[in-house]
């Protein structure tokens, strides 16, 4: 799975995933893959697994082992090592980025479908700029400073995927204590509340708040994001962040289990209209 200093970003492992279906398809072992590329078995297992980075011309030889000969389809791979090996736009952010969340940010640039439930904060991509900045000083040791609006650039760049011409799909509950913990003091909050509005209206977003009046809720275990890629053969991702990183779950049983309690929290919580009135009731109370 991925997750770490060495974890992949999204073209890394999608690259990773199709030259494994190759190899497994033309029933090629670790062992004589390596022996082509003049490797050894680990680095085969380090490619398909997107923790290393492609040379054009190893998966150029590992396709023609492969049997994969078609040009469109060598095509399209091939492109991807590029991809892979490129610099990305949070590289120059490197100083207030730690390496678990670099892995993420890659995994979200690519995704279609982006899920999440928030006990706490807003979702880093709704934030409006004052409360990402009283979020950032929540940190160990923060202090306003160029620190702080490097993190909070950061923050901001990453809402750049909600206006792509295709972007994900994001579904996003809140539980109604990201709503009332007063982060920044009582304007930031109702800015905050306006930008939710406006995220709300977007069509490729589902929000919706999980009041205080419904109970008990699936998600008691906390906050969690769940990635879903276009890709043929890349599994779902659930991201669990902590405050010394981060867990990236991808076995099929712990994703199913993630889904599931996606499934009941939206049904649960309020309705997207429901929700829309309920952000102006709370607006109006702050």
């Amino acid at each position: 799975m991925p997750g770490g200093s060495g974890s992949p970003t999204a073209p890394r492992l999608i690259l990773g995933t199709q030259l494994q279906r190759f190899r497994e398809a033309a029933k090629v072992s670790p062992e004589e893959a390596g022996y082509r590329i003049r490797a050894s078995r680990s680095k085969i297992s380090r490619m398909e697994n997107g923790r290393v980075g492609f040379k054009e011309r190893d998966v150029a030889d590992l396709l023609t082992l492969y049997g994969v000969t078609e040009p469109e389809t060598r095509s399209h791979v091939l492109s991807l090592v590029g991809l892979a090996n490129a610099t990305s736009w949070w590289s120059r952010y490197d100083e207030v980025l730690p390496d678990w969340f670099e892995s993420y940010l890659g995994l979200e640039s690519a995704a279609s479908v982006i899920r999440s439930f928030e006990l706490q904060f807003v979702p880093g991509l709704f934030q409006a700029e004052d409360y990402a900045r009283a979020v950032a000083l929540l940190g160990p040791g923060a202090m306003p400073g160029e620190e702080t609006d490097q993190r909070v650039a950061l923050r901001l760049r990453r809402q750049d995927l909600l206006r792509r011409p295709e972007p994900p799909h994001v579904w996003a509950v809140l539980d109604e204590g990201v709503l009332r913990r007063p982060l920044g003091g009582r304007e930031v909050m109702r800015a905050q509340i306006d930008r939710l509005v406006e995220v709300a209206d977007m069509p490729h977003v589902t929000l919706q708040v999980m009041p205080f009046g419904r109970g008990g809720h699936a998600a008691a275990g906390g906050s969690f994001s769940m990635l879903r890629f276009e890709d043929v053969g890349v599994p779902d991702i659930v991201y669990l962040e902590h405050l010394a990183g981060a867990v990236y779950l991808d076995k099929q049983e712990d994703v199913a289990l993630y889904a599931g309690v996606m499934d009941r929290l939206g049904a649960k919580a309020l309705t997207p209209p429901q929700t829309r009135r309920f952000l102006a009731q709370v607006r109006d109370e702050t």
